[in-house]
């Protein structure tokens, strides 16, 4: 596996992530909404930079053991088992 294939399974999931949590932080908006404050619930600007920064998050997480693990020789790996 290279970098790029890792990185693109990273980025897959925090974008299944983040497809099944924005509906949900909608629906849960009103919920929520007197305990924000200077925020509305359904504000565009702040969804958005919740995703970017759980997608950073993500990409940064599972590229370090995804660049690591590329380094491995794959018959290495398999004599070890």
């Amino acid at each position: 596996m290279t970098v790029f294939q890792g990185t693109r399974e990273v980025l897959a999931l925090s974008a299944l992530g983040i497809a099944g949590g924005v509906p949900v932080a909608l629906a849960s908006a009103r919920l929520v909404a007197n305990r924000l404050f200077g925020v509305e619930p359904s504000d565009p600007l702040a969804l958005a930079t919740a995703a970017l920064v759980m997608t950073a998050v993500a990409l940064l997480a599972g590229y370090l053991p995804v660049r690591r693990g590329s380094r491995v020789d794959p018959m290495v790996a398999l004599r070890c088992e």
